[in-house]
């Protein structure tokens, strides 16, 4: 066809030549997902597991990128935010698909249920690639989570250099560092457990979903009076220190909310991932906290703002 248009003299054939050029080195430079998840695995710094949730979830890997959205729990509205952004690739910390491993199995109806339907069908219709960035983030020294929510608190001064979920905080009452916190994090609902007069300045911050085992054992140790979480049984830890409580003991939970404590760990991760990503926007988008108070100004799941 181009030899056609030459020896006929036609007068775009060399912009057209050069057009057909340059759109096919674009493609050759083309970065996809799975060259992404590539270099996260060569930065990351920790040995990469054969058996991790950090795997795609959704979408064709080999698919160019056109953006790249960080966030902290890839909720539908987390989606639809990032296709009006223009990203196609989605990193997100935590399960999109309701369980651990992204199978929803406890389902009723399985792949019928009508919300997880309509989740995979809008994914499939914006051409979205999911890929969930947890195990490692985590195992990141330091723990890629935890140094987000050190930044975003400005607790980097008072972190105990030999264990960074421990920290020597300036003398306080519990009341006042959990208002402190709340408004650090810009949240809307968090729950505390101790005396609001209680004198604190020991704590250790553990976000997520730690478990039962390791948030005692955090409470446990002389050191710690108030363990800072995002999630936990109320029949398991929140209960353990209401026991302590009543036993005389110097301790309290502050109880932040899984999203909450884990957001600025995800932003930590959008930061990370622009110093040797460059081909393609990178975007961080918080997810939204979805609690909220009966009776309070603001009603509604509230939407922190993103850098």
């Amino acid at each position: 066809m181009i030899r056609k248009l030459i020896s006929a003299g036609f007068p775009g054939a060399c912009a057209l030549i050069l057009l057909l050029i340059a759109s096919t080195q674009a493609q050759q430079k083309s970065l996809t997902s799975r060259q992404v998840i590539e270099r996260i695995q060569s930065h990351v710094g920790v040995p990469w597991r054969s058996e991790t949730v950090d795997t795609f979830k959704a979408g064709n890997p080999d698919a160019p990128v056109k953006g790249i959205a960080v966030t902290m729990m890839a909720t539908l509205d987390v989606l639809q935010r990032a296709v009006a952004s223009g990203d196609n690739l989605i990193i997100t910390h935590e399960p999109t698909f309701f369980d651990h491993l992204d199978k929803a199995t406890d389902l009723a109806e399985g792949e019928s249920d009508p919300v997880l339907a309509a989740k995979r069908a809008f994914i499939e219709k914006h051409g979205l690639i999911i890929w969930r960035f947890h195990d490692h983030w985590h195992a990141r020294k330091p723990d890629g989570i935890e140094a987000g929510m050190v930044h975003a608190l400005g607790w980097e001064q008072f972190q105990d250099p030999a264990n960074e979920y421990l920290f020597k905080l300036p003398p306080s009452t519990l009341a006042d560092l959990a208002a402190e916190i709340k408004t650090r994090l810009q949240m809307h609902v968090m729950r505390v457990v101790g005396d609001p007069n209680m004198s604190v300045t020991r704590a250790a911050l553990s976000p997520g979903a730690s478990g039962f085992g390791p948030e005692t054992m955090a409470l446990e140790m002389q050191n710690v009076e108030v363990l800072i979480l995002g999630e936990t049984r109320e029949w398991e830890t929140v209960e353990y220190v209401s026991d302590a409580i009543s036993e005389g003991k110097h301790k309290a939970l502050i109880i932040l909310g899984h999203i909450p404590s884990e957001q600025a760990g995800m932003e930590e991760c959008a930061r990370w991932l622009k110093t040797f990503v460059s081909e393609a926007p990178v975007n961080f988008i918080p997810a939204k906290e979805p609690f909220w108070v009966p009776g309070a100004a603001t009603t509604g799941a509230q939407e922190p703002k993103a850098n």
